[in-house]
């Protein structure tokens, strides 16, 4: 199993990659090394797109088994690249990076404490899941301070007892403080993980390695 890799050198994997239970939405540029990786390790089929036309899939994309949500600035190719998998909402307005503002699995949602009702109710309905207003340790940007599968909840090492109880009103999941790269708390960054595995950026101690397998349960 590969447990760390990097995007082209970069270990901040999370902000270029999102990964579902099924597929992983990848940059065409995707080094070969994790393009193999991602299939052997999770078990997911590969959907190889830019959206905006650029890399940083993971911070503009969001969603679960029911539906994704995109950027609303996503180009016609794109989105029809995405729609062959899921149904497709776009988020569109100021706070349209869909992967940094929404943490979501199959069960619930979080999402940026400032997101409009009107919208929330929206991706709720669309996804499929009740949705609260989240930080985690006061970052607004839940989708990089969180992961999330459908077998836990890593969240960043600051998150409040209080921040918790939210997540604890929604889900019993096990939920965990973690970091990745050597004491990165956006742990969003670095990490994609399903139920069948995960992979962590290249400067991932094995502690932290360790913190993430017993959070999504993968310890032996």
């Amino acid at each position: 199993m590969s447990l760390t890799l990097g995007f082209a050198g970069d270990p901040h994997i999370g902000v270029f990659t999102r990964v579902f239970e099924d597929i992983a939405v990848i940059p065409p540029e995707t080094p070969q090394e994790m393009r193999d990786a991602f299939q052997e390790d999770l078990g997911v089929d590969l959907v190889a797109t830019h959206i905006q036309g650029t890399h940083i899939i993971g911070s503009l994309l969001a969603g679960n088994s029911r539906g994704l949500v995109v950027s609303g600035l996503v180009v016609e190719d794109e989105r029809a690249a995405l729609e062959e998998h899921r149904e497709v909402m776009l988020l569109e307005g100021s706070m349209n990076a869909a992967g940094n503002v929404i943490l979501v699995n199959d069960f619930f949602a979080a999402v940026h404490p400032e997101m409009d009702d009107d919208l929330i109710d929206e991706i709720g309905s669309f996804l499929g899941v009740p949705v609260v207003r989240l930080t985690l340790g006061g970052i607004r940007t839940v989708g990089m301070g969180g992961v999330i599968t459908n077998s836990g909840v890593l969240v960043h090492p600051r998150t409040t007892d209080q921040e918790i109880g939210v997540l604890e009103s929604v889900t019993d999941l096990p939920i965990g403080r973690g970091s990745i790269n050597m004491g990165t708390g956006l742990v969003g960054t670095g990490l994609v993980a399903n139920t069948r595995g995960y992979i962590a950026g290249t400067y991932t101690s094995g502690f932290e390695l360790g913190r993430i397998e017993e959070v999504f349960g993968f310890e032996v």
